[in-house]
């Protein structure tokens, strides 16, 4: 028949990420930060993958077997990219657990997933044995570093023990492409925490996918640096991108601040890096007087909350790199859209759209749908919920019946409220709970915080919202301000007004030491609540701004989505 000879049932699984790693790629180099001083372990995949070997022989000893969920504990390491590569391969199910969770969510977490064994690096050992009690379903604990210092576990393996004797070749099963790989659980932002299963076709495609030019542009020739955690979506998927394209990783350990990044990066000649948009702006304070330092940056992806504009030309003047916006999220794997600017636009143009959330990747799905799940038209005005599908999107969570509400006919609904164009670049305006609804009409937190970190003497913002008894809610801007320079209320609204009818400017400020963050980076801006509910954000009032009933402009709202 004709489909016979178009149909090819070879299966895509992370093993052909192995493999290249084995062969074309056993050269490359895997660099493992150990100290603040700078002192590094090298090594290569080659032995990386005669290592994962290893591992997954000693670890089918103690019984793992398909479907096993094995959790690791740990920082950005080779050890861990090898358990990243040792367990999926293997046919058991990878569980990266979320170093910076309270007690109660890795307790949730653990015992949801059953997972049987965990792999916890020995900076980390505290919390794990703080919470032994409640977690009896682990059968076993292995131990990276020095496993004496788990005591308190009950029999812990010393991870370079355990793998020492075991043979360097294992019997790799045949595994389905649509078997799980491995499983990652959101942060938490609302009730418990939801697991995402990656599966082995939708990761490798995700890799596959980071390698295009218009997307995350990583390339062979690149020295990788993912300050991103390996517990956050797989730091952005690098790891396997790297493996499989043959890319250097230049592993951060435990130190994320940025004088050892920026030692780091210039030591080792890193051509690329991912993190949080906190992590480059601590990067950006601190070696603003040596910009040579980050001389051997090509690019820097952005994400894991919106960047603003004014961060973007910053780093891009300062160090003459290129910081691009990515927007994803766990259940996304996380890659969803990259903003880069089209072809020939120059100026503020260019600007604009470098500051959109970012085009659409090729494979991924996008709609925006309003109240009643009606699609609406891509002509970047109509803003309306966020939905997307996708090879490697998520179609459920994991055993939670979360699922019949964030998922719609083969459809995640996101919680973002925002707009398409016809070139396909989205813009997130806000999301679904953080909108502020002022006398009927809208207020996009995000626009405002963006705003606002754009003056010079703002280190951060995050715009919540405030009760008001005449018109619902307000804006309320929590800030974070730098020394000299002029930072009132008054001189802040002065510096956003070009952006924002008069109506829209705030009535008042709250300033603050630190905005909170979740466990991934992202303004927790639950906790601003609560603490504006417990009289903890006092305002300082815009006193210019009074007359709202002068200045509010009657027009028809949007529809709320």
């Amino acid at each position: 028949m004709v489909e016979s000879l178009v149909q090819n049932d070879f299966e895509i699984n992370l093993q052909h990420v192995m493999r290249r790693m084995r062969t074309m790629n056993a050269h490359v180099e895997i660099i493992t930060l150990l100290d603040a001083e700078g002192t590094v372990a090298r090594s290569t995949y080659g032995e990386v993958v005669r290592r994962a070997d290893k591992l997954a022989n000693a670890l089918q000893s103690l019984g793992v077997g398909k479907g096993d969920r094995v959790a690791t504990f740990a920082w950005n390491t080779q050890q861990h990219l090898e358990i990243y590569l040792a367990v999926p391969c293997m046919g058991a199910v990878l569980h990266t657990l979320n170093i910076r969770l309270t007690d109660d969510q890795l307790i949730y977490i653990i015992n949801h997933a059953r997972d049987r064994v965990i792999i916890v690096d020995e900076t980390l050992l505290a919390q794990i044995e703080r919470i032994l009690p409640s977690i009896g379903g682990v059968e076993h604990f292995i131990v990276i570093g020095d496993h004496t210092r788990g005591a308190a576990l009950p029999r812990p393996f010393a991870y370079e023990a355990f793998i020492a004797t075991e043979p360097d070749h294992f019997d790799y099963p045949e595994i389905d492409g649509r078997a799980a790989a491995s499983l990652c659980y959101t942060s938490g932002t609302t009730g418990n925490p939801k697991g995402v299963l990656y599966g082995h076709r939708s990761t490798v495609l995700h890799a596959m996918a980071e390698c295009l030019t218009d997307t995350l542009d990583v390339r062979s020739a690149d020295r990788v640096l993912p300050v991103v955690p390996m517990f956050h979506a797989n730091a952005w998927g690098l790891p396997y991108t790297c493996g499989m394209l043959g890319a250097a990783l230049i592993m951060p350990g435990r130190f994320l601040h940025a004088d050892a990044l920026v030692r780091l990066i210039a030591a080792e000649h890193v051509t690329f890096a991912a993190a949080v948009p906190t992590i480059w702006n601590d990067v950006l304070r601190t070696s603003a007087d040596a910009p040579e330092s980050l001389g051997s940056l090509r690019r820097v992806t952005c994400g894991g909350a919106a960047v603003p504009q004014a961060l973007m030309q910053r780093f891009e003047d300062t160090f003459g790199t290129a910081l691009i916006q990515g927007f994803g999220m766990t259940e996304t794997s996380p890659l969803v859209a990259i903003a880069e600017a089209p072809p020939g636009v120059t100026g503020a143009e260019f600007w604009r759209y470098r500051a959109k959330t970012g085009r659409i990747s090729p494979l991924v799905e996008a709609r925006i749908v309003d109240v009643d799940g009606h699609e609406l038209p891509w002509d970047g005005e109509h803003p309306g919920e966020l939905e997307l599908a996708g090879p490697w999107i998520a179609s459920g969570y994991y055993l939670d019946e979360a699922s019949e509400e964030k998922f719609r006919q083969g459809w995640l609904r996101t919680g973002d409220v925002a707009t398409i164009d016809a070139l396909g670049y989205i813009q997130i305006t806000d999301r679904v709970k953080d909108v502020i609804k002022s006398g009927g009409e809208w207020i996009s937190s995000i626009e405002m915080e963006n705003a606002l970190m754009s003056h010079p003497q703002v280190i951060e913002a995050a715009v919540i919202a405030k009760p008001d008894e005449r018109w619902d809610e307000r804006p309320l801007p929590c800030v974070v301000v730098g020394t000299g320079g002029d930072a009132t209320p008054q001189a802040l609204n002065a510096h956003i007004q070009a952006s924002f009818a008069r109506w829209q400017l705030p009535d008042e400020y709250a300033y603050i030491s630190e905005v909170p963050k979740t466990s991934v980076g992202k303004f927790d801006k639950k906790v601003l609540r609560t603490m504006l509910a417990a009289g903890e954000l006092p305002g300082r009032r815009a006193v210019e701004v009074t007359q709202h009933d002068a200045h509010r402009i009657h027009v028809t709202p949007p529809r709320p989505v």
